[in-house]
C-alpha cells in the first residue's frame, strides 16, 4: 500500500506543484548550453594542442 500511495504522491507532485518551463524558455536554455560547451570544447582543443607543441619542442622526434 506504501508503493501505491507512494506513486499518487509522485504524480499529484509532477503534475500539480511543479512549475515546468515553457518552449522560449527550454529555447533559450538550449542556445546557451550550446554555447557554453563549444566555447568550453575549443579552450580544451586549444590546451591541448598547446600543450602537445611544448611537448614536441621539448621531445624532438628522432
Amino acid at each position: 500500500m506504501k508503493i501505491v500511495n507512494y506513486i499518487k504522491e509522485t504524480y499529484d507532485e509532477l503534475v500539480n506543484k511543479v512549475s515546468w518551463p515553457s518552449a522560449k524558455d527550454l529555447q533559450s536554455s538550449v542556445i546557451v548550453v550550446s554555447i557554453a560547451s563549444l566555447i568550453i570544447a575549443l579552450v580544451v582543443w586549444l590546451m591541448d594542442w598547446v600543450f602537445s607543441v611544448g611537448v614536441n619542442l621539448m621531445f624532438p622526434a628522432i
